[in-house]
């Protein structure tokens, strides 16, 4: 018996679009228009009081290449696979204990805690270690006060305060995450490792860090893009003497007002952002 089905595929598809448009219409409007403007952008000229002269040019990417400027890039880098293993070396034992915790309002209890800093705003809580790091903070002043040291010690405005606070505000991402990854694991697979004489170092190198990979892929990614393009904690803990590319973006735009060299570091980052997330996709989101 024969089913009028071209009607209802012409009504699933009426349907499909109401929920989708939305979404779509928001997404071209807030997303693939202001990501075209600065791709255009990229390849215009500076002119001299900082106005967009409409002239396709390639110096800007051409810039880029420069040895200050490649620095700059390559401490971005750096403080962002630095704060990304950080973040995996100590979040990793933490997320086990979690994972192997019976108590459930226990574990409940320390999930919400890993997730309160969230609930304060991200500029608030950097300032919060701008206070805590000072030479008036509580750090130099317990010091002091036990005679350890004579004078307040420079824990501000250097490259140990910046990656303490990258640390601080990405520990969460990397934490969720493993948890996530690694409460899923069979454990009964470590039992079987160990009955087949394996130590605890084999056990966890042949068992469980494969199994957690998922999960230390995503938590990874997570970290490493916002970090690769921080500029708050750069700006507020590292001061002059610390430049990203996240500050040095905002430099180009609000200060220099050079635009067009601006957008072309700007897509450069995004380009970089979007190979780290296809590798996420290709290695780990699969298996998620």
């Amino acid at each position: 018996m024969a089913t009028p089905s071209a009607p209802l595929r012409k009504q699933d598809r009426l349907q499909l679009g109401i929920l989708v448009g939305p979404t779509a219409l928001y997404l071209l409007i807030f997303f693939v228009l202001p990501l075209l403007i600065v791709v255009i952008y990229s390849f215009l000229r500076r002119g001299i009081y900082g106005q967009l002269i409409w002239e396709f040019n390639l110096d800007n990417y051409v810039r880029v290449f420069d040895r200050l400027y490649l620095i700059i890039l390559w401490r971005s880098l750096l403080f962002a696979l630095g704060t990304t293993l950080i973040c995996l070396l100590v979040s990793f034992p933490f997320a086990y204990y979690l994972a192997r915790l019976e108590n459930k309002r226990l574990r409940n209890l320390l999930l919400i805690l890993v997730m309160v800093p969230f609930w304060t705003n991200f500029l608030v809580r950097t300032y919060a270690w701008r206070v805590i790091l000072g030479t008036d903070g509580p750090i130099n002043g317990f010091l002091l006060w036990t005679g350890v040291i004579r004078e307040p010690l420079p824990l501000i405005f250097n490259d140990g305060a910046v990656m303490v606070g990258l640390v601080y505000g990405y520990l969460p991402f990397m934490v969720l995450p493993l948890f996530a990854a690694i409460d899923r694991i069979d454990f009964s697979l470590m039992e079987a490792a160990h009955d087949l004489y394996a130590n605890g170092a084999r056990a966890f190198l042949h068992v469980l860090l494969p199994l957690s990979m998922p999960g230390i892929i995503a938590g990874s990614i997570l970290v490493f893009i916002p970090t690769l393009g921080a500029f708050v904690t750069p700006d507020l803990l590292g001061g002059a003497r610390t430049v990203m590319i996240g500050n040095l973006i905002q430099s180009q735009f609000l200060t220099a007002r050079d635009w067009p060299f601006g957008s072309a570091f700007s897509v450069l980052l995004m380009v970089a952002v979007l190979g780290a997330t296809l590798i996420y996709f290709r290695k780990g989101g699969r298996t998620l």
